[in-house]
């Protein structure tokens, strides 16, 4: 039994311990919360480490350590040793992104010997809706993606990746590990586009789902056609797909610079209800 505050990676027979804590905000941890319900806790199914911060023998807060670090519902004493397991392992991840304070926190103690960061977004808005848009009708156009597709959908998905983040996903392993996750969003039937003479016109994805809420990411209008309302009626497809299909609540999270795509999302119903962060390398 432990009896003081410590910092371990979880062994497989905790899964429901922590997924009481990733249920604690469905919203915020669906990402990490749908790895968790398809992988469970071993590390080579999940992708990476969940560490566990326990305080008098509870679990109190999370962290998943893969290509991304992410803290999860944890508290400032987690975040002291969420940081410490991480400066003595060494970075091994891409990114940290998470709630934005949560985020901060951890980086400010990191930064010392993981940084410089290439990019610090230190403010994404958290929107969510639960709802279909009143007044902007879904483009009968965007449907799902055929597992025949995929050689339509990648050029998009690549040129999406490569403007949000800033370096291209065909980088270092030739993009095998992105084009595995682009096929097994396909495959689920979760990466929907409107496709125009075998070109992509609009595309989004539903990156993460779980019984309480999904994620959409990936959202992208080619450059010629941006300006028209295509990312609005593109969305409310998307959406129909989501909230009749996958979960009753829709998230997603969005750079704060990007005042185009905020307000498109409102339009379509989003609200902010939070902010996270992301640190990337």
């Amino acid at each position: 039994m432990l009896t003081t505050s410590t910092t371990r990676v979880l062994e497989p027979h905790e899964l429901d311990a922590a997924l009481a804590v990733l249920n604690r905000d469905p919203v915020s941890n669906a990402f990490v919360a749908a790895r968790v319900q398809v992988a469970g806790l071993d590390p080579w199914r999940l992708g990476g480490e969940m560490w566990g911060w326990y305080s008098g023998g509870r679990l109190e807060s999370l962290c998943y350590a893969g290509a991304n670090l992410v803290p999860i519902c944890a508290t400032p004493e987690a975040v002291r040793g969420f940081a410490e397991r991480a400066r003595r392992a060494g970075r091994r991840c891409s990114s940290i992104v998470g709630p934005a304070e949560t985020t901060a926190g951890l980086w400010s103690l990191l930064e010392p010997s993981w940084g410089p960061a290439r990019e610090v977004r230190a403010r994404q808005p958290l929107m969510v809706t639960n709802a279909m848009p009143a007044d902007v009708p879904p483009d009968p156009l965007v449907r799902r993606v055929r597992k025949d597709e995929m050689d339509v959908i990648m050029p998009a998905c690549v040129a999406m990746f490569t403007e949000e983040v800033g370096v291209s996903p065909l980088a270092g392993d030739g993009g095998l590990l992105y084009q595995a996750r682009v096929a097994e969003l396909v495959t689920a039937g979760r990466s929907f586009a409107r496709i125009e003479n075998g070109r992509v016109v609009f595309k989004a994805e539903i990156g993460a789902a779980t019984p309480h809420a999904c994620q959409i990411q990936g959202v992208w209008v080619a450059p010629e056609y941006r300006g028209r309302g295509l990312s609005e009626t593109g969305m409310a497809a998307v959406l129909r797909y989501a909230l009749g299909e996958v979960a009753p609540v829709v998230s997603l999270y969005v750079n704060d610079f990007n005042t185009a795509a905020r307000a498109a999302y409102r339009r379509v119903g989003f609200r902010e209800v939070g902010a996270f962060m992301s640190v990337l390398f």
